[in-house]
């Protein structure tokens, strides 16, 4: 896969590369042994980020596989993860020059139900107010280590662009 993107000219238009793993039943060491091994076998020229939607790995384990490798835990606001800024919390750091936001779906509402909630997607049909503090808190905090930020928006609140709207406008304010 990354030989072609690379030959495909895409690198300037792109980063980083994000891996997302879906909740299974590995233990936490045999999770985190294949991840090291899997990042052992990556090239060290691009930048990645793990997803994990399994919030019983998160913890030290899993941040030193990260750590080892310089690639970002991705902050992701899913049906079954814990708050942004529980992640934070477990993490105790960011483990990458740059860290990654993914605001999914509300937190207890699987997939399905998030989606139809948001239906037709027009406006905020009802806005998260932590999720925001939280995204603006570990953005600042990113942004004052000198680390880059990457913010992904789907229709957690209803309607992405609206989202994001708020979110730049809650970081205008807290940067004067």
């Amino acid at each position: 896969m990354l030989t072609p993107y690379r030959e495909a000219k895409f690198e300037p238009h792109t980063d980083p590369f994000l891996f997302e793993f879906q909740r299974h039943g590995m233990s936490s060491e045999e999770f985190c042994s294949r991840l090291d091994t899997f990042f052992l076998q990556l090239s060290k020229n691009f930048r990645y980020a793990v997803e994990i939607q399994n919030a019983g790995l998160l913890g030290t384990e899993y941040r030193k596989v990260l750590e080892s490798h310089g690639v970002a835990h991705v902050y992701n606001h899913w049906s079954y993860m814990p708050s942004l800024a529980e992640q934070h919390y477990r993490m105790e750091r960011f483990m990458a020059p740059f860290t990654v936001l993914r605001l999914l779906t509300l937190i207890k509402m699987s997939y399905e139900a998030a989606k139809n909630r948001a239906k037709p997607y027009t406006k905020i049909v009802e806005g998260l107010p932590e999720m925001g503090r939280d995204t603006v808190e570990l953005v600042k905090k990113a942004l004052e280590e000198k680390r880059q930020a990457y913010l992904l928006v789907n229709r957690s609140e209803g309607n992405a662009p609206l989202t994001i709207q708020a979110l730049r406008n809650a970081l205008q304010a807290a940067e004067t």
